[in-house]
């Protein structure tokens, strides 16, 4: 039996009002899902860039503590680093640069410190950079040293952000 008049149009208006009610349904859950996946994706980015955060902090107890194995395991394999005047590739070549290197000596009786309005990261995928400045300072003195710029480039291998190229320069201490 055909449904005829008013209550043809009340089942038609039931059909439209369910299929309004869905789509809003779709449109939010949509919104949704998007909103949740750009915050993943921001929480993504902040866990990378605390990641990267640590190769400072792991450099300057490394350098505090004249520990070479535990600098070295701040670097990719195929690593570059460039001094003013030279340019080293890989670990080995690294290594030994950092056993002359002053803070690493044993007569130096420094610690190595960052100030934190000093240190800029990034981060883009699996690749990122990483700026800061070295205030070796001296134990004995109270002193300054020696302040070095720390400028790399750092990537993700193997689940590990590791220093893949840095360039060090000579900076002037401000506040």
């Amino acid at each position: 039996m055909l449904k005829k008049g008013p209550e043809l149009e009340e089942v038609v208006m039931k059909k439209v009002l369910t299929l309004a009610v869905l789509a809003g349904l779709v449109l939010a859950v949509s919104a949704y899902g998007a909103r949740s996946s750009s915050s993943g994706a921001s929480v993504q980015k902040q866990a990378a860039l605390y990641q990267i955060d640590q190769i400072e902090r792991i450099w300057h107890r490394a350098a505090s503590k004249k520990d070479l194995n535990l600098m070295m395991s701040l670097w990719a394999p195929n690593a570059t680093e460039t001094v003013p005047g030279k340019t080293v590739i890989g670990k080995a070549a690294i290594r030994a640069l950092f056993a002359k290197a002053a803070p690493f000596q044993p007569q130096n009786h420094w610690i190595s410190d960052t100030p934190a309005y000093k240190i800029r990261t990034t981060v883009n995928g699996n690749k990122g950079t990483l700026y800061f400045e070295c205030d070796y300072i001296d134990v004995d003195t109270g002193k300054v040293a020696v302040t070095v710029g720390a400028d790399q480039q750092v990537q993700k291998l193997n689940g590990k952000w590791l220093i893949t190229n840095l360039a060090a320069s000579s900076v002037t201490l401000t506040p």
